[in-house]
């Protein structure tokens, strides 16, 4: 039997393109749809409570500034310019919700823009909030088992490039004729007010920084329940008549008509969901799994899409039996925007380098997942 190493997650880094944007310039910079001013935006972002959110968009010009792949290698490139040898690096997995293309992998193309990587085992994940989880995941294993010495995990979201009101220009010119209100459905417009652009990346080996702190990553426990819920949240395709409808499966007027590549959301079905299946269900599973005790965590990283969401998340950790005092929280949601799967990066990020973290703290990350309700939790120490 092999025996498995310790994995140690030694550097981090974030990239968020452009300055800041305010819940005022946002519809500016993204675009009206049918040049009306949307209906919902106000009402989404008190819900929300993000103030400040990043967009791959040049706000005079409107033109973008990066793809998704660029944001992507630009977050790893941080990491090379905090010494780590790009050469050293052995494994690279990078995960996405709406990469730049169906193929090839999104990870190859990130590390088609890294001059200074060698080659390397690349993975592409796909998914939604989980993809960046499930990259790290990968990264994690394979320096667990001894395959790899040196892995980088990335995760990074251009949502902006399909959110721009031009993309909804035919489906807003056939409501037009159709005389219907609103111009796109609520489902679409609601995802432009939720997402933003943004990604981050992290370093794992099986040693600890000779200097300074480093994380010890415990576990990494991903839990899918796809086979009780229906889709949730989705692009390249629609739900009809009860049914899932690819975007292969219809013509390219009707998916222009439709708007089938824009991402859509269930919000009903999330907001009945959401807390029981990514904080209450697998929590039960995971604490016999791992012994894990609420008292022993010292900081708890929750990737919530939205302020709406907070005390709900607080109230299925206490239904879970696993109560985490508001206290202990730490996001910068509000400030950063939901930036999908590259939240709990950016998250990490500035966490690990604006709190004063001691020697033995464990800090408990939570990723949730509405494309089909997956989960994800990490537990980390710091060494």
């Amino acid at each position: 039997m092999s025996i498995l190493s310790n994995v140690y997650l030694n550097r981090v880094s974030a990239f968020l393109p452009n300055g800041p944007v305010d819940n005022e310039q946002m519809e500016h910079i993204l675009g009206m749809v049918g040049d009306v001013p949307s209906r919902v935006r106000k009402m989404i972002l008190r819900s929300n409570a993000i103030r400040h959110r990043y967009y791959a968009i040049d706000p005079v010009t409107r033109k973008a500034t990066h793809t998704n792949t660029e944001l992507c290698a630009e977050a790893v490139k941080r990491l090379f310019q905090q010494g780590i040898q790009a050469e050293q690096v052995s494994c690279l997995a990078c995960g996405t919700s709406y990469p730049d293309q169906i193929m090839p992998g999104h990870g190859v193309m990130v590390h088609g823009l890294l001059p200074d990587a060698p080659a390397c085992e690349v993975a592409s994940m796909s998914g939604v909030c989980v993809a960046g989880m499930a990259a790290m995941k990968h990264a994690f294993n394979a320096v667990r088992t001894g395959e790899h010495r040196h892995a980088v995990a990335a995760a990074s979201e251009a949502a902006s490039a399909v959110m721009r009101g031009e993309n909804f220009r035919s489906e807003a010119s056939q409501k037009r004729l159709e005389n219907a209100r609103p111009e796109i459905g609520f489902e679409k417009d609601f995802l432009r007010w939720m997402l933003s652009d943004g990604a981050g990346a992290v370093y794992l080996s099986n040693r600890p920084n000779s200097d300074g702190l480093s994380f010890k990553i415990h576990w990494i426990d991903l839990l899918s329940y796809a086979n009780e819920m229906p889709v949730c949240m989705y692009a390249g395709a629609e739900v009809k008549d009860g049914g899932f409808v690819s975007w292969k499966s219809v013509d390219a007027d009707y998916r222009e008509k439709n708007s089938l590549m824009a991402i859509k959301q269930d919000v009903k079905l999330l907001n009945e969901n959401i807390v029981r299946y990514t904080v209450e269900k697998p929590l039960q599973r995971i604490k016999q799994k791992y012994n894990l005790q609420a008292d022993e965590i010292d900081w708890f990283l929750p990737h919530y899409s939205s302020g709406f969401f907070r005390d709900r998340v607080a109230e299925g950790l206490v239904n879970a039996g696993f109560p985490i005092p508001q206290e202990k929280w730490f996001t910068n949601l509000y400030e950063k925007g939901n930036t999908g799967s590259a939240s709990i990066y950016i998250i990490l990020e500035e966490f690990i380098r604006t709190f004063p973290l001691r020697k033995g703290q464990k800090i408990l990350c939570y990723i949730p997942e509405s494309g089909r309700f997956s989960t994800c939790f990490m537990l980390l120490e710091a060494v």
